[in-house]
């Protein structure tokens, strides 16, 4: 019983002491392969992050975002920037224009208050709306000489209201452009707005992503279509506002002229003896 334990006893301890190197030596092995194994999984996404990054990178500055938009979408934007040069121009023009019309308007108002008959006034006033009226009053007086008064005065009301209509259309040019691109414009660059978020949806489904940073500056360039847009609309509509304001202060001064004049006309046909213009007229050339 002895010798059986004594045998028995070694092999027990060497049955416990076989396994007891397989689960060392194969815990000591893997740390080196999952090592081994880091390297190669981080080298190969290093690679295959970089270049995405080099695609989502956008220049988002306005002149960025135009070289990068559809050329529909371009085009919009070269339009409405056009626009805007030419409302600037138009109000440009018209302030030096209107400006200078205004102070002829008002010398000659003074001068034809100050004048005695319609011949005085004729020869102070040489420029203007003002001269082109005393003109067509004096080219009717000499078509109607030897006429009867009662229709002089219809006549010369209708040949000035014709030069005062002339003058109002002549101010007036130049507006209906400000009045065009103050109403389309918003609506041209919406146009370039729903064409480029539909060229961005389009790209959306053939590239099969939807990350923000991908999808946002199509987006962008879209929506940049609709700021110049409002941007050519406002001034324009602005301008408008105030040059047609301003256009009206000057027909008033021009029927104010029309007024004065019909008053000179109407003296100096009173001053008529026979109730004929002849004897007027020719005291008025004596003048």
């Amino acid at each position: 019983m002895a010798l059986l334990t004594v045998l028995l006893a070694p092999g027990s301890v060497a049955a416990q002491a076989e396994p007891a190197p397989v689960p060392t030596v194969a815990s000591a092995e893997e740390p080196p392969s999952i090592a081994a194994a880091a390297p190669e999984a981080s080298d190969t996404r290093l690679p295959a992050s970089a270049p995405k990054t080099d695609k989502v990178a956008h220049d988002l500055t306005p002149m960025g975002m135009f070289l990068a938009a559809d050329p529909v979408v371009q085009a919009v934007m070269i339009v409405l920037a056009v626009a805007s040069v030419v409302t600037w121009t138009i109000l440009l023009v018209k302030i030096l224009g209107l400006a200078l019309a205004k102070r002829r308007l008002r010398a000659t108002l003074r001068e034809i208050r100050s004048s005695a008959s319609l011949a005085e006034a004729a020869q102070r006033v040489r420029r203007g709306v003002g001269a082109r009226l005393l003109v067509e009053a004096e080219e009717e007086l000499s078509l109607s000489s030897g006429l009867p008064c009662e229709g002089i005065k219809e006549r010369v009301a209708i040949a000035l209201g014709r030069i005062e209509v002339m003058a109002g259309k002549r101010m007036a040019s130049g507006t209906g452009i400000l009045a065009t691109i103050g109403s389309i414009g918003p609506f041209v660059g919406l146009f370039g707005t729903v064409w480029g978020i539909m060229g961005s949806f389009i790209a959306i489904a053939n590239s099969n992503t939807t990350n923000l940073a991908v999808v946002a500056p199509g987006i962008a360039e879209a929506l940049l279509a609709t700021g110049i847009g409002l941007v050519a609309a406002i001034p324009a509509v602005v301008i408008y506002n105030a040059l047609t304001r301003s256009i009206a202060s000057q027909r008033v001064m021009i029927g104010d002229a029309v007024a004065l004049i019909m008053c000179h006309l109407s003296r100096d046909l009173d001053r008529c003896e026979r109730g004929t213009y002849g004897k007027v007229g020719i005291r008025m050339a004596a003048e």
